[in-house]
């Protein structure tokens, strides 16, 4: 089973939103909703992948939000659920014209 499948099939059971998600998707000018960063889990891709994390292995998930909204989330799949680790909105400054490779 590849690290997306996996991540998907975990985030089946349970997805917990670690504090620091919660207040970056609550900041005023992101707004991110639970929806949308399901949405990301089970549509996106991985764009960045993270094996040696100490939190345990995690990667940085692509896909689009509302209205069309680039949306980057971090997780990391343990047995019995999907830890969101963050979300936030990719500046066009700091990722290329895709939001797939950092500047």
């Amino acid at each position: 089973m590849s690290f997306v499948e996996t991540i998907r099939e975990v985030a089946k059971k349970r997805i917990l939103f670690l504090p620091h998600a919660l207040t970056q998707m609550n900041k005023p000018d992101r707004l991110i909703t639970p929806n949308e960063v399901k949405k990301v889990v089970f549509s996106g891709e991985i764009i960045e992948d993270y094996p040696e994390d100490p939190r345990g292995h995690s990667c940085l998930l692509l896909a689009f939000g509302e209205g069309d909204r680039a949306l980057h989330v971090v997780c990391a799949p343990k047995k019995e659920y999907l830890a969101i680790i963050t979300a936030y909105l990719p500046s066009r400054a700091d990722w290329s014209e895709d939001y797939k490779l950092r500047r």
